[in-house]
């Protein structure tokens, strides 16, 4: 008789884990799928762009897109009304949002981990002064904080993304607060305090590592926000200025010329919808991977 040997299955490192129960929701593969894309047009614009964003082509003032009659090849997408290609423009628009989105999250990411961090390990006084003023943000509309901090310091892109960053602090606040709160009571972190771990160390080396699973989920999600964000203030007039090319602006210029050439309206907001709409598809992909609860 000839004897089999069962082998045991190689077990999977937590990346591989991960992209498992990752690429299971489809939405999210889609949706990461599109931001790799955005990501590659913001990084490489000036490549990919056919045209400057800037450059007026004043023999093809509102010309439609190519598919349509009267539409050139060499746009597209179309013109706006003062003769620059649309394309260009969203591609280099890309750039922008991307860019506001990383700063505003990660600015207030990192503002959110240390406050959230403070308030639930000290608790008491700390606590109760923190997380007061974080329910009195949250008591005020999120566009409307922002608008008021733009309108103080004066409109910019670098001061939307400042205030974009202030009015998304409160949620990462609560977020690292309650799941520091939920790991103090745990035994490594009592067992960490008892061989003469410092609070710093229990905070960022024993409690953080712990608590990053959720955080990175709203991180994901704080992007469409910060997108959708730094449209409505583009809009406004509170974002970048002209001749910048932002997605939110683009609709606000285009505003008087929907009626007889809807493709400078259409397709800067199908570009905002898409991006949204992708970021939060990928977070709830991220959010079944990472939570342990959620995993089939």
């Amino acid at each position: 008789m000839s004897s089999q040997t069962i082998t045991a299955p190689i077990p999977k490192t937590p990346l591989q884990e991960f992209w498992h129960y990752f690429r299971t929701n489809k939405g999210a593969v889609a949706g990461l799928s599109f931001i790799v894309l955005i990501c590659f047009m913001a990084i490489f614009a000036d490549f990919v762009a056919p045209h400057s964003p800037s450059q007026q082509y004043r023999d093809a003032l509102l010309l439609p897109p190519a598919w349509l009659q009267g539409g050139n090849w060499s746009f597209i997408l179309g013109t706006d009304d003062v003769g620059r290609d649309i394309l260009s423009r969203l591609i280099h628009g890309s750039r922008l949002s991307i860019s506001v989105g990383i700063v505003a999250v990660t600015a207030s990411l990192i503002m959110g981990i240390l406050l959230g961090l403070i308030a639930g390990y000290f608790k008491g006084m700390i606590d109760t002064m923190i997380m007061r003023i974080v329910d009195i943000m949250l008591a005020m509309p999120s566009l409307l904080l922002a608008i008021a901090i733009v309108a103080i310091l004066g409109p910019s892109i670098v001061n939307a993304a400042l205030a974009i960053s202030i009015v998304s602090l409160p949620h990462y606040v609560r977020l690292t607060r309650a799941a520091t709160m939920a790991e103090m009571s745990k035994d490594y972190v009592t067992s960490s305090r008892v061989i003469g771990a410092g609070p710093l160390r229990l905070m960022f080396v024993c409690i953080l590592p712990n608590c990053l699973a959720p955080l990175i989920v709203q991180a994901t999600l704080g992007f469409s926000t910060a997108i959708l964000d730094m449209a409505a203030l583009g809009f406004l007039g509170l974002g970048a200025q002209p001749p910048t090319p932002e997605w939110g602006s683009m609709l606000s210029d285009a505003l008087q010329f929907v009626q007889r050439a809807w493709w400078v309206v259409t397709f800067p907001g199908l570009m905002i919808l898409i991006t949204v709409l992708a970021f939060n598809l990928m977070g709830d992909g991220l959010r079944d991977a990472l939570d342990p609860k959620l995993k089939q």
